[in-house]
């Protein structure tokens, strides 16, 4: 059955993918993203294009989970303007984080990556987490910063107000955003930031 699990198994599930399309609000943009099973565990990949600084950017990513939603390795490469930019992070089983093979210690013993770009990378500790409704737990995630692509360590607090919906918190609380998801756990509304324009393959609800 389609849905975000609550409890039981952590394996890949195939009805429990899609993919999505968003546009930004901000400024103009689109992206559109795929989720699906990679082995025992996951591959969340996506494509961004969107102005940034007058500048058009494109921006590529695949991110690799184990079958606990553990981020293990992503990809990201693309173009700022006319400036050609990539990063590959790497999550060895101790935790630690290594950007282009060198050690960032900031982030050792996170779970999940951020993109600073993009709202799918909400999905990971929202399907990691499984949070019964009214209930919430801390995120210490490795954050993509954009556009410097650089790695950071970020707090957040996700709460999980209703059957699909999430309050989002960072930076101490000082960003909040209610996000509402699908049943793949795809952010469809992130205010004043993205929202889903169209998707295939998740449950319609």
């Amino acid at each position: 059955m389609a849905g975000i699990s609550m409890q039981g198994s952590t394996t890949p599930v195939p009805d429990d993918c899609g993919s999505i399309l968003w546009r930004r609000i901000d400024l103009a943009g689109h992206e559109v993203a795929e989720l699906a099973p990679s082995g025992a565990g996951w591959r969340l990949a996506g494509v961004a294009l969107f102005a940034h600084e007058e500048r058009p950017c494109r921006m590529e990513y695949a991110i690799l989970c184990d079958a606990a939603w553990r981020t293990t390795q992503a990809t990201i490469r693309g173009r700022l303007g006319t400036e050609p930019v990539a990063l590959q992070l790497e999550r060895a089983a101790s935790g630690e984080w290594l950007a282009d093979g060198a050690p960032v210690a900031r982030v050792a013993g996170c779970d999940d990556v951020d993109l600073g770009f993009s709202p799918s990378t909400n999905l990971l500790p929202i399907r990691r987490l499984r949070l019964a409704v009214g209930a919430s737990a801390p995120v210490r995630a490795a954050w993509v910063r954009f556009p410097e692509l650089s790695l950071e360590l970020l707090e957040q607090v996700y709460t999980r107000t209703a059957a699909r919906t999430y309050v989002y918190e960072s930076a101490g609380g000082a960003f909040r955003r209610e996000l509402a998801v699908d049943s793949a756990g795809f952010v469809l509304d992130y205010p004043g930031l993205w929202v889903a324009e169209a998707r295939a393959g998740v449950e319609e609800r």
